[in-house]
């Protein structure tokens, strides 16, 4: 079973995916944000470095689900391939960071990846307010991150709404995580787990 964490930047998918993946035993994949060779330059230079930037994750993402399938165990990702493709990708297009040609080679290549690739079972969206998601990215002090902008997290949020509202391709758990704690809080993490549980056994 495949089982994915989508939201924005700072809305909780690693520290989620970790603690899931503890909880539930199951093994995790993450977001290779350590070894990106691209994305200081890209925070620093986004319209030089946004398609180099974008095809490696589509890339790493890409390898991951091939991964997930090949091993059949069930897994938890940290994001998904659909927000590269459906979110970031035409932000940055949109903001002029990303040429058409770029832009129109990069849509090609999904699209062919999707067609090889099935949907999660199971993905988990966390929905989060702009102050919200600001607290959290200042609070882990990531250094590349300093240079986000509100304007930029507020696009990114509008996508993921509207992508998620559209969102058909397998079972979905919307949970807001403004007015919960599930780092801090164990009911918290539990009544996420509790509704985890629900969705699973309704997949079989």
């Amino acid at each position: 079973m495949h089982i994915a964490v989508a939201g924005n930047i700072g809305a909780g998918k690693t520290t989620l995916t970790r603690l899931l993946a503890k909880h539930f035993k199951w093994e995790a994949h993450f977001e290779d944000v350590v070894d990106n060779p691209y994305l200081d330059d890209f925070y620093n230079q986004m319209e030089r470095w946004s398609f180099n930037l974008q095809i490696y994750f589509l890339n790493s993402r890409f390898r991951q689900v091939l991964q997930i399938r090949e091993t059949g165990k069930t897994t938890i990702q940290d994001r998904t391939i659909y927000e590269d493709a459906h979110i970031f990708a035409p932000n940055l297009h949109t903001m002029g960071l990303m040429s058409n040609r770029d832009f129109n080679n990069y849509q090609s290549l999904f699209e062919l990846m999707e067609n090889l690739l099935g949907a999660p079972d199971l993905l988990i969206y966390l929905r989060s307010s702009i102050p919200n998601l600001v607290s959290q990215i200042h609070k882990r002090g990531r250094d590349y991150e300093n240079s986000i902008s509100i304007d930029y997290l507020s696009r990114l949020n509008e996508r993921y709404e509207a992508w998620i509202e559209k969102y058909d391709k397998g079972n979905l758990l919307i949970i807001d995580v403004d007015n919960i704690n599930f780092v801090d809080n164990p009911e918290d993490l539990g009544d996420i787990i509790n509704k985890i549980d629900a969705e699973i056994n309704g997949l079989f």
